[in-house]
């Protein structure tokens, strides 16, 4: 790219310099070769001056090619020009001290010439020239059958009829009855490059200016816009569009880039929600956010991108010891050394028994100071126990209560069911012959929680239970007693004075023995003679 600066630069130096000349001379390039006619007076050394000016020599006379630079002129051309003869060592001219020097009279017509001797130092009407050039760029392929137009500015004429193009020449493509160009080129290391280009080589082929930052692009002045051709300002149909037209028949329309929509105004584009009128992102874990012009897929709130995929990370928040990993995408809590996870609730941790007897988990209360059973906790499969004033976890075995149809197997926390042999265990926990279903002969571990199987517990654990229900239930009694007793006290002193009235006996309880009931019972016989008396 810089080498290729660099060298348009250098072509700038010739171009800039004759930019502004008004073309009246017009040549034949063939190969590497290029010969023009130049209608400028001059004598025989100043010809050969021009010509050397603009890397080039005096044209050396060649039928072929002199009738190709006639062909291309305009018609009614007529004058003297200066050439050279083809010769070999020092030509007669320069051996005669430059007397007489070569030249060509041409007559109205094409073709019409010939070839006179004419005193060196005369002005004839112009001269030839011819130069070799290097890196020529074959004919421009225009679109659309639009016509080209060559221009060799640096040489200083028009390039007609040619097979090549010298470097530097500009080639700009017209379509007939058109208001502006289709497009303009220079031709630079065999290829054309189009416009604009390095905006300090011919302004960039611009019509008006060229804007050097961020790339070279070309600039209108206020009320005018760029065309299409990117080179040449104008009043467009397109102008008034917010992003561009499209041309349709006759007329020309306003369109949008992807991501908007033309607004009712026709000329200018509003953003398109994708988010609300379509479902662009149905991954898991993704949701839509809008943008101009566009949208983004992301990853909703608890979830979080892993090799380009939304992964739920919700449950890490929840994680009783507050830590989890990754398992083959999916996270799970992890629990500390002693706990696993809870089988009911995969955010808790439960204690990890893998023994026979484990320390129960306890909550310390501060307003007692022994412990308190109630408050100890074990994992399922296992009962709280204590073992020299420690609370522990034993584990219950399940098969005490036979909850199996063949055999039970108890395990640390567990068990599992086994059948006989010719039955199988199916999705139940039944065994079942093998013809009727098939199966496996073995079942997976059932975790038994310890309230499930309240009498299945050890016989070490039975006689101390039935030891403390005793006491308790001695103890109950005692109390019990107490109470009869003390309302007894209180019956036998309780008086009914507020119910006390002349017509209403009052009796009163009394603890009488045997010789006082007697003594009583013949009393009241004599006590109610009386009264009949």
């Amino acid at each position: 790219m810089i080498r290729t600066t660099n060298a348009l630069l250098i072509c700038a130096v010739f171009l800039c310099g004759l930019e502004e000349t008004v073309l009246s001379q017009h040549g034949h390039c063939a190969g590497n070769q290029c010969f023009v006619l130049f209608q400028e007076p001059e004598d025989f050394p100043g010809a050969k001056q021009s010509c050397k000016k603009m890397n080039g020599q005096l044209f050396v006379f060649n039928l072929l090619d002199i009738e190709a630079i006639l062909r291309i002129q305009p018609s009614g051309l007529s004058g003297h020009f200066w050439l050279e003869l083809p010769s070999t060592g020092t030509t007669e001219e320069e051996s005669t001290g430059l007397q007489n020097c070569s030249s060509i009279s041409v007559s109205p017509g094409r073709s019409n010439f010939t070839v006179l001797s004419a005193p060196c130092r005369d002005n004839l009407n112009g001269f030839l020239c011819q130069y070799t050039n290097e890196e020529s760029c074959s004919g421009l392929q225009a679109d659309g059958g639009a016509q080209v137009k060559y221009t060799t500015l640096h040489m200083g004429f028009e390039v007609k009829d040619s097979e090549t193009f010298p470097p530097g020449t500009i080639a700009v493509a017209e379509k007939a009855g058109a208001e502006y160009p289709e497009s303009k080129h220079v031709c630079f290391s065999s290829r054309w490059t189009i416009a604009p280009w390095n905006c300090e080589v011919l302004q960039g082929g611009c019509e008006h200016s060229c804007n050097p930052t961020p790339t070279h692009t070309c600039g209108c002045p206020a009320g005018q816009a760029l065309l299409p051709n990117k080179i040449t300002c104008g009043t467009h149909p397109c102008a008034k569009c917010a992003q561009g037209c499209q041309q349709e028949g006759d007329t020309h329309v306003c369109k949008c880039r992807r991501g908007y929509r033309l607004a009712r105004d026709g000329r200018s584009c509003e953003d398109v929600n994708e988010c609300e009128e379509e479902t662009p992102c149905t991954g898991e874990g993704l949701e839509c956010e809008n943008t101009e012009g566009g949208f983004e897929c992301r990853c909703k709130d608890g979830f979080e991108e892993e090799d380009g995929v939304c992964v739920d990370i919700s449950i890490c928040e929840k994680c009783e010891h507050m830590n989890c990993i990754s398992v083959r995408g999916v996270y799970e809590c992890v629990c500390r050394k002693g706990f696993k996870v809870s089988a009911k609730d995969p955010t808790k941790c439960d204690l990890d028994c893998t023994e026979r007897d484990c320390p129960a988990r306890c909550i310390a209360n501060s307003d007692k100071q022994k412990k308190d059973m109630q408050q100890c906790f074990c994992p399922d499969g296992y009962i709280i126990d204590i073992s020299n004033t420690t609370t522990i976890c034993s584990d219950i075995d399940e098969c005490e209560s036979k909850p199996c149809d063949h055999k039970c197997e108890n395990s640390f926390g567990s068990y599992r069911c086994l059948c006989d042999e010719g039955f199988k265990l199916n999705q139940q926990g039944e065994c079942i012959e093998e013809e009727e279903e098939d199966g496996s002969g073995s079942s997976p571990l059932y975790p038994t929680p310890a309230s499930a199987h309240p009498a299945t517990v050890p016989s070490y654990i039975k006689t101390g239970s039935v030891l403390g229900i005793t006491v308790f239930l001695v103890l109950c009694a005692v109390l019990l007693l107490c109470v009869v007793q003390n309302v007894l006290k209180r019956c036998g002193k309780f008086e009914l004075s507020s119910l006390k009235h002349q017509n209403i006996d009052i009796f009163y309880l009394q603890q009488v023995t045997t010789e006082t009931y007697k003594r009583l019972s013949i009393d009241k016989p004599l006590k109610n003679d009386s009264q009949i008396l």
